[in-house]
């Protein structure tokens, strides 16, 4: 099996829910008695919440190449909002990292949308890292909510959701945005923030919502797993 590289830490939250999926992901092909040799670096949030681009870029160079150092044949980074880091990054390693937006392109196009919806915080819905890859690779275009929307919505992800908060609050706040989406034609919903499907877990909604969070272990179980 493929080595991989794990960052996580963006919230650890969400890294323990990444690193179960990949295990029993990984599971289903090789049976439970063993799993799969990962490694895994935790960032301190503070990291991302500080949004010093400089910093991030080089923190996540440092780590890319420490894990590559280690024998890792790819690196994931565990989050959607790190992804800023990739067009820095990728270049100055030589070992693939596995963009969340390809793993999210892949099954759109499987389900055959075109226009999807992108909730998480305001980076990942006003910069380009996962809207430009899903429109040049895949020609899925992407919406997010209004303005006056933006700030609340990053509001309840670096306040409540990162910090392990599932209020009741935001998950009405974040469904109302669902609502608004589908109004303005997107065909599935994009749940952009890595503990957005923890808010919405065991949910129905009348549109597809794309976990980032399990499209994301499964393109690392496939990996490792060494699939095409």
């Amino acid at each position: 099996m493929n080595l991989i590289g794990l960052i996580g830490g963006t919230s650890y939250h969400s890294t323990i829910v990444y690193y179960r999926l990949i295990n029993e992901m990984v599971q289903e092909k090789i049976g439970l008695q063993a799993n799969p040799t990962m490694l895994i670096y935790s960032q301190n949030i503070e990291l991302m919440r500080a949004q010093e681009v400089d910093k991030i870029n080089e923190t996540y160079l440092k780590t890319s190449r420490m894990l590559q150092a280690n024998g890792a044949k790819a690196v994931m980074i565990c989050a959607n909002t790190p992804h800023m880091v990739f067009d820095y990054v990728q270049p100055k390693i030589d070992i693939p990292i596995l963009h969340i937006a390809y793993a999210i392109g892949k099954e759109a196009t499987k389900m055959g949308l075109k226009t999807l919806g992108l909730l998480g915080n305001k980076p990942t819905m006003t910069r380009d890292f996962i809207p430009k890859v899903l429109k040049e690779s895949y020609g899925i275009e992407t919406i997010i909510p209004e303005k006056p929307y933006l700030d609340l919505a990053h509001n309840y992800v670096s306040t409540e959701l990162t910090q392990g908060i599932f209020s009741e609050k935001a998950r009405s706040f974040f469904l109302n945005q669902m609502n608004l989406l589908k109004a303005r034609g997107a065909e599935g919903i994009i749940l952009g923030c890595t503990e957005l499907p923890i808010l919405f877990e065991n949910t129905e909604y009348e549109l597809p919502l794309l976990s980032t969070t399990d499209l994301h272990a499964r393109m690392a179980a496939d990996f490792i797993l060494g699939k095409k």
